[in-house]
């Protein structure tokens, strides 16, 4: 028997090299983190740091029923901030619109 690792003639039946220009597998090559999409960005995040991924939901969950009770004790004063709210939302929504179509 011989050893054909030795024998400098014979082929791997393995993968190729890494080096080797033909391998165009980039499964293990970093991701820029600027190219993510927001939501992709907060997996990321979440997968990152899971304690502070629960903190945040914990959070969101006790303005939401800060919100709802606002709603419930002061209807009015809650309909008008709402709608300054939701103006606000619309402008930052129009402006991250209108910078993403210039940078382009």
């Amino acid at each position: 028997m011989t050893d054909d690792a030795s024998r400098g003639d014979v082929a791997s039946e393995g993968p190729t090299a890494p080096d080797d220009p033909d391998d165009s597998d980039d499964s293990d090559a970093p991701v820029d983190f600027g190219a993510l999409s927001l939501p992709q960005r907060a997996f990321v995040a979440a997968v990152q740091n899971p304690t502070r991924g629960i903190v945040i939901v914990g959070l969101l969950a006790f303005a939401f029923s800060f919100y709802v009770a606002f709603w419930l004790v002061f209807p009015r004063t809650a309909a008008f901030l709402s709608a300054i709210g939701a103006v606000l939302l619309g402008i930052v929504a129009l402006v991250y619109l209108v910078s993403d179509r210039l940078s382009r």
